[in-house]
Order: C-alpha cells, then structure tokens, then sequence
C-alpha cells in the first residue's frame, strides 16, 4: 500500500467510518467506566466537530488534547480529523513550564484537559496568550471552562466531514530533543492508514476479532497508533486505561478484567511486570495471542523471562514520532530476541558513516530510514530539522548493526538521548535542572542498566563549597529533580565525585563516566 492508493481528498476520520456498516453495534472501546459502539463514538465525535466549528476552529487550526487515556480522549480526536483540525496529543506527565511551551508553540484555541491535570494549566493560565476556551472532562469545570458534557449535549450527532487532502496535517505530536526542547512534529491524514496497514496488518496481523490494550498512552503515538488507530482499521475493539503505567498491579488488572488479545507495552513495564511474584497466580493473562515492544530496546533475558512465565511472545521493534510507528520489527512468526528484527514492508532502511556512506554489515553506523509516512520537518526548528530529515532519507539518531541474516541489532544513541520507559530523556535537562541546586557545582547524566537491563538515568555530581556528600543529599537532590521536572527524567542513581573527567577544553568526558 501507498500514499497514491488513497483518494486525493482523504480524511482520516475514514478510519472509525468505515465500522458504520455490520459493525455499528459492535463495542468499539470499553474503559472502567465507560463503553462505546462504534456507532457511539461515531456519533460523539461529530458532537465534538460541531462544538469545535461553533468555537471558530477550522480547517488546519489545532486543537489541544491534554487528558488521561478516556473514551473523550478517542472521541475527540476524531471529532479533530472530522472538523479538519490538527489534534494536539500532550503528554500528561510534563511540568507547568513544559505544557506552557508546547501549547504556545502549537497554539491550540482549544483546550481538551482532564480534570486531573487542570491545575498544571492554570498554573501558566496567564501565559497562554493563544489558548481561549478549556474543555473539561471528568469533572467540574471552574470559572470561564466548560465541562465535556456540557460543550457537546445540544450538538448534533452528525456533521460534514472536512474535505481534507490526504497529505494536509492530521496530527502534531512532541517528541523531546537533544536540548530538552520538545520538537513538534505533523503527520499527515494519509499516514494513518498507511501505518495501519503496513504495520497493523501487514506485521502484526491485526484482525477484527482481536481487543488490543497499551501500557503506553494515546499521547505517544506508539499507543495512539497500537490502541486506537490500527485495531479501529480492522474493526477491532479497544481497551483504555486512564490510570498510571507504572502500576504493574493496575495493569496487570485490566487484562485479567477485560481480557485483550493484544498487548502493547514497552520494556520497563515488562520487567515490572515481571517482578510480581505471583503474576501467574494472581492474574489471569490467558488472552494474549501476542504483546508488543517498542520505545527502547527489550534485552533478551527479559524476552525469554516472559515467553518463559506467560507463554507468549513478544515482538520487538522500532519506531518514531517522525515515521509515526514502528518501521523495524519482529514478525510473530520470524523472532530473534534481543534484536530489533527486519525492516517492515514499505520502508528502506540504511546504516551509513558520519558522512553518510553505506556501512557493511557488522559495522555500528547511523541508522536512516525512508518511506512515506516521515514527517518533514520539526515546527519552529529549521536547524534540527536540516539534521534530521535529509531529503527522502530520514537520520533517526539511532546507531546500528545488521547481522549476516539481515536482523537489526541497536547499539545505543547517537546523540547522548536516554528513553526512559520509552520516553526521551535530554541528559542535558536533567544537568540543568541538578545545577539548579544550590549544592552542585558540576554534573553529568549518562544512561545506566538496572537489575532488568533497561536504561535509567544516572548521575555524577560535584558538590559546590560548603556541601558533602551524604544519603540525605542524594535524597534531596531527587526530591528537587522531581519538583522541577517530570518526575521519569530524574536520576535513579546519584554518584558523588571529586572532578568529573573533562577534555583540554573542558569538555566532560562521559565515555569515560560510562
């Protein structure tokens, strides 16, 4: 499949359409409160594109979507592909600074917020000089909002879909960068169903019968892809989960209640998985036909602990927000754990030098990639932008070896990039945000393994006059890094030195601290 087999004017709302027909009555989501027929959340997503048009938004406007994994996430998403706007996935997990900078960058008039997280905006209410109208959901609204239910009731459940063009954009999603500035990146209408296809079906195997579930949020697109947009292109059913991730317990749960077929997660919440001792016994996991892995790498021993004590495989691979999914894969009927597996069906993929040249097989290069879902550029960023997208090649930043079989094998960063829980971490901002310390004179922040291999931050830290080193320090430190950040990015390891190793031009050597 490619970009040409979809009509011109395509709009991706075409995706949850199409359920229409034989499958208008079947459940096309279900949360812990709430449950939905396709025809359903067909019907509230129009709600949501005529609220949107009654605000003014049009065509190519955006509209922000800051809310925990909930039926309105899903509804107002399409009700965005149906208006023509751009929908603005937001990370619930950053910071009052953070929100502020990405609403101002993607300049939303509209606001979709969970009442969870309405505190975080109104903290920087008075410098969002773009954003006009908050939307509520799962609560009271405060003065000058409006909750959910009142923004939609007296709409109507049906409405004209945008006549978009299948490359006008869909979606602006924020990826972190390498000076912890978030870099927003567009995709268009047609890369919907081009992923879908290409990975959803033509990789993974989705069918119609299968009721996916993520560990990893509608914000990333590794989950707004894997939990919403595939499973509903083959008529699928979904599961939501608004609660935290990082609750093995809560995950663990809503499989043994809900019973998915397809479980997408990544790394870390595998190994915490894991670490319950009675994961057999307690929870019934019996469902899954196969899980997935995507954000960063999943190390073998950790494959073979699952395959091993759950009894299904899972398929590792590689993705990005530029490509919009993962373009790298195991097959479920071609694995080799600990590897990235084979490029997927409609991308070409290259390992070259510094200056771009192929690489032979066994050598550890830069790992580009090319097809027809990359973005084109990063909004407001013209110089990372140059770096990044190199015609139709795209440089992931991501260094790599094929084997002789022709499985890719991934060898770390190219740029010093953490992902944390399948999450990018600048070790950039996380030294800043330590500095920030009346304690510290001087740090560095490297990627180190925990007891599961996966990758966590640590970091090195020269106290200033008048500080020692101590636990309480450490503790201190912590507890500061999660105040003045989310609390993923900060370190889980803190090392006390006297110097930190530097060039002759005072440049710090991690290789070295590594």
């Amino acid at each position: 499949m490619r970009a040409g087999d979809l009509p011109t004017t395509y709009n991706a709302c075409e995706i949850l359409q199409h359920n229409l027909g034989s499958r208008a009555s079947k459940t096309a989501l279900t949360t812990p409160d709430r449950s939905l027929t396709f025809a359903e959340a067909d019907a509230e997503a129009s709600r949501v594109a005529n609220a949107l048009r009654r605000r003014g938004v049009r065509v190519g406007d955006t509209v922000g979507l800051l809310c925990l994994d909930t039926a309105e996430w899903a509804t107002s998403f399409f009700g965005c592909l149906k208006a023509g706007a751009v929908a603005v996935g937001m990370n619930t997990l950053l910071t009052p600074g953070e929100l502020a900078f990405i609403l101002n960058d993607a300049r939303p008039r509209v606001l979709v917020v969970h009442a969870e997280l309405l505190q975080a905006v109104e903290t920087v209410w008075g410098e969002l000089p773009y954003l006009e109208q908050l939307v509520v959901v799962g609560g009271p609204a405060p003065e000058g909002a409006i909750r959910f239910e009142d923004w939609i009731r007296d709409e109507s459940d049906r409405t004209e879909v945008a006549p978009t063009h299948r490359d006008d954009f869909a979606t602006l999603n924020y990826s972190s960068g390498t000076t912890g500035r978030p870099k927003g990146i567009f995709h268009a209408h047609k890369d919907l169903p081009l992923t879908a296809e290409l990975w959803g079906v033509r990789t993974l195997g989705l069918r119609e019968e299968d009721r996916t579930f993520s560990v990893a949020k509608l914000f990333f697109v590794y989950g707004l892809g894997g939990n919403l947009v595939f499973p509903w292109y083959v008529g699928a059913s979904v599961v939501l989960f608004p609660g935290s991730p990082r609750q093995a317990p809560d995950v663990l749960a809503m499989i043994d209640r809900f019973k998915p077929t397809v479980l997408f997660s990544a790394p870390t919440a595998y190994a915490s998985a894991l670490a319950q001792r009675d994961l057999a016994e307690a929870y019934d996991l019996d469902s899954l036909r196969i899980c997935v892995s995507a954000g960063e790498a999943l190390p073998a021993p950790l494959w073979k602990q699952w395959k091993e004590r759950v009894g299904v495989d899972i398929l590792d691979g590689v993705g990005s927000t530029e490509n919009f999914h993962i373009f790298l894969s195991n097959r479920p009927d071609d694995i080799r754990p600990g590897s990235s597996g084979k490029p997927v069906d409609g991308y070409e993929l290259r390992i070259v030098d510094e200056d771009g040249h192929d690489l032979p097989a066994g050598d550890i290069g830069n790992l580009w990639v090319k097809g027809e879902t990359a973005a084109l550029f990063y909004l407001h960023d013209s110089e990372r932008s140059r770096h990044t997208f190199r015609g139709e090649w795209l440089h992931t930043g991501d260094k790599y070896r094929v084997d002789g079989d022709g499985y890719y094998w991934h060898a770390g960063r190219s740029d010093d990039m953490l992902k944390v829980g399948g999450i990018w971490v600048s070790p950039v901002e996380v030294e800043s945000t330590l500095i920030g310390h009346e304690a510290v004179l001087e740090c560095a922040v490297i990627g180190a393994e925990d007891d599961a291999g996966l990758v966590k931050p640590k970091a090195f830290v020269v106290t200033g006059p008048g500080f020692e080193a101590s636990e309480d320090l450490q503790r201190d430190l912590t507890e500061h890094c999660v105040e003045h950040m989310a609390a993923y990015k900060r370190p889980r390891w803190i090392e006390f030195m006297d110097e930190l190793p530097k060039t002759a031009t005072g440049k710090i050597q991690r290789y070295k601290l590594r």
